[in-house]
């Protein structure tokens, strides 16, 4: 099996050097990942200026690198469309995008940049996941997160889900024991984290700094961020669909209306 790894909080982030070391025991791994951390970028792709990968492994990323692979100066984005028309010897069996540190769950999904590497993945046809734990400094935690991730993703592989799937995996620090369950739930869509903590700073200037807060108003169906409050590790299957045929067919029958 020939496994891509990305991510967006950088190529020496633990979270994908942890990954990789797990990967790489049963697949053949090649890692295109951001040069610095490129976090809640989304699916945003670099068009003002030319992008410069780097081979790892050389003098500027020769940090824990005996996997080859690039850097690269751009978004997660950037890094899965140059990996899989350019810089990737082989056409990946899998796209990985992870281990991200900070849970990707509800609507947080929308803006970050380890899903938006996933769905660009999938988007061109070969099967994705992403793969997050919640936030943690500690490398052993992204070693043992990367234990349970890798042989779920194993399992998970072999399904037949739609195209332009992505498998988005969460894993909570409460499941790193081992014994969490695992869980098929949807994505919460209820509001969320639209707090701003405010201050100034020392030049006497207001600013306004993104939370995590508030968490989505409480309800009974088992979503993603409501089975991780639960210490679950979560599988939410996801999908960027631009299209909603059911709003077109209101707009194609109004405008039908308007020149008959």
């Amino acid at each position: 099996m020939k496994i891509l790894l990305t991510n967006d909080d950088g190529v020496h982030a633990q979270g994908i050097i942890q990954l990789a070391r797990s990967v790489h025991q049963d697949a053949e791994v090649f890692i295109v990942a951001p040069r610095t951390e490129q976090s809640g970028i989304a699916g945003a792709v670099t068009f003002l200026r030319p992008l410069f990968p780097v081979k790892l492994g050389g003098d500027r990323d020769s940090r824990d690198n005996d996997i080859p692979g690039y850097s690269v100066d751009g978004t997660p984005v950037d890094c899965v469309k140059l990996a899989l028309f350019d810089l990737c010897p082989w056409k990946p069996d899998i796209v990985i995008s992870g281990i991200n540190g900070g849970i990707n769950a509800g609507t947080n999904v929308n803006h970050s940049g380890t899903v938006g590497a996933a769905l660009v993945a999938a988007a061109f046809g070969v099967k994705a996941f992403a793969v997050s734990v919640e936030y943690t400094h500690a490398t052993d935690d992204y070693r043992r997160a990367a234990e349970i991730a890798w042989p779920l993703i194993q399992k998970l592989a072999h399904l037949p889900t739609p195209d332009r799937t992505v498998l988005n995996i969460n894993v909570p620090i409460s499941a790193l024991d081992g014994n969490a369950e695992v869980v098929s739930v949807p994505v919460e869509t209820g509001p969320m984290a639209y707090h701003y903590s405010q201050g100034v700073d020392p030049k006497d200037r207001p600013y306004y700094w993104a939370t995590d807060t508030p968490d989505p108003d409480p309800h009974d169906v088992e979503t993603d961020t409501v089975a991780l409050r639960a210490g679950k590790i979560t599988v939410s299957a996801i999908r960027s669909d631009l299209n909603f045929s059911t709003a077109q067919d209101v707009v194609k029958q109004s405008l039908t209306v308007q020149q008959s």
